[in-house]
């Protein structure tokens, strides 16, 4: 009964924190109305929950290994119940983007042990890969649920419901995980918080680079700016990790062509899908004239196909293998964002609509799970914090830069169709990495696979 009701908190703690991502996507025509943002301005709403959520999820995890990771996701999901209460009451759009950054700051205490503890609660490989797979299922479905439950509350009492439903559902998990999940010995050492600052601030400079282009142009010194310091402080970043004696993310992990890809991969797959959910939601209710209740329903179908691949998955990698099924779940997500490319303002939802959601929820329902257990494979316990960290490091990242990127082939005239054929893009590059990866990985991804089920049946 622990057991399972520890499961439960854990599940359910990173369902709500990943889903918060988008669950304010089918309400974005009601609060950009309600507090006036412009389409740039609109897209922080987003992208300040997710680059405070990425930008120190490595530092988050690091607190987990130092401090005890069941203590820092308890602390970090009392401060996220706070800011979501903050947001959901917010009286301006300032305080609302402030309040999504805290939403943010504490998710990224709160999701690093996430993974970890669920893999402290698992008691054999074969347990461990069933539990990552829905694990991986529930990050992947997330962005999608977040939809479905944000048109709810839209539609039937308010946006602001979408934020203020965390409050009920974290008091539960505080109250509720001292007893139901184990605390992890504590490691010694120290923060690396050069690391931790060089790459979250170089991150949103990216970021925010990109979405001052969409504003006002390349050349603008502001985009060239944020732009050239991104990568400035990444180099730095790198730089500083490599000197110090604990850094928040050992170089080490990139040693691994199968963790490599994954990460890459999934910033590249992310990408494409947070811009696709952020972008069609708006094409449901502004060209075919959906309701916000509607909207999050059309979405339904995709949510479900992401769960399917739970089940689907599996019995697929013993009879092909990683690589073929990873190559084929890209090859078939890259057909469906390639047939919703083709819509236009004659299009309907079925079958203009429905029938690419399927098969995009096919494929990277697959890839989702194949990529977040890529990313932990072969990796020792002293960087399972670590490794875990980058795993959503890279979802994180992948969805804050798809939408800014995107925004701006939408405001340069482009339209739907391009923002859709810009997130094929990112799948086709996705699909030549996992293709290049096959090749160049496949005796480490097969050691690597072997490392850790030993580990886990261990």
């Amino acid at each position: 009964m622990r057991r399972n009701v520890g499961l439960a908190l854990i599940l359910g703690s990173q369902l709500m924190m990943t889903l918060d991502t988008s669950i304010i996507t089918t309400a974005l025509p009601q609060v950009q109305r309600q507090f006036g943002f412009s389409l740039a301005g609109l897209s922080w709403v987003q992208n300040a929950y997710v680059l405070a959520f990425g930008g120190l999820l490595l530092l988050g995890a690091r607190a987990g290994d130092l401090l005890g990771r069941r203590r820092v996701f308890v602390a970090g999901i009392a401060v996220f119940t706070l800011a979501s209460l903050a947001a959901g009451l917010a009286p301006n759009g300032p305080f609302l983007i402030a309040a999504r950054v805290a939403q943010g700051l504490a998710a990224s205490l709160a999701v690093p042990s996430t993974l970890a503890l669920l893999v402290a609660e698992t008691t054999s490989a074969e347990a461990r890969t069933r539990l990552i797979a829905l694990y991986s299922a529930v990050i992947g479905a997330g962005g999608s649920v977040g939809i479905v439950v944000g048109g709810v509350f839209t539609d039937l009492l308010s946006w602001r419901w979408g934020l203020l439903v965390n409050v009920p559902i974290g008091i539960l998990i505080v109250l509720l995980a001292p007893r139901h999940l184990r605390e992890t010995a504590r490691s010694t050492g120290s923060f690396d918080l050069g690391g931790a600052l060089t790459s979250t601030v170089g991150m949103t400079a990216l970021v925010y680079g990109f979405i001052q282009a969409s504003a006002s142009g390349w050349g603008a010194p502001s985009t060239v700016g944020s732009l050239a310091g991104g990568v400035v402080l990444l180099g730095v970043f790198v730089l500083v990790e490599r000197r110090v004696s604990q850094p928040i993310t050992p170089l080490r992990l990139f040693a691994s062509v199968e963790r490599s890809g994954s990460y890459a991969g999934r910033v590249l797959i992310v990408a494409g899908t947070f811009a696709m959910f952020y972008f069609l939601s708006q094409f449901l209710q502004e060209v075919l004239h959906f309701s916000p209740l509607r909207t999050g329903f059309a979405f339904v179908p995709l949510t479900g196909m992401f769960f399917a691949m739970v089940y689907a998955s599996r019995p697929l990698l013993a009879r092909f293998g990683r690589p073929t099924v990873l190559v084929s779940a890209l090859v078939v997500e890259l057909a469906g964002m390639l047939w919703l490319s083709r819509i236009s303002e004659s299009s309907s939802y079925f079958p203009d609509v429905l029938l690419p959601l399927l098969v995009i929820g096919v494929g990277q329902g697959i890839a989702i799970i194949l990529m977040t257990n890529g990313g932990v494979a072969g990796v020792s316990a002293q960087d399972a914090g670590a490794a875990s960290g980058l795993v959503n490091v890279a979802h994180q990242l992948g969805g804050s830069l798809g939408i800014a990127i995107l925004t701006i082939a939408f405001t340069s005239g482009g339209g739907f169709p391009a923002v859709f054929g810009g997130a094929a893009v990112f799948y086709a590059a996705a699909l030549v990495l996992g293709v290049v990866t096959a090749i160049l990985g496949r005796p480490s991804m097969t050691a690597g696979s072997v490392r850790t089920a030993e580990r886990s049946g261990s």
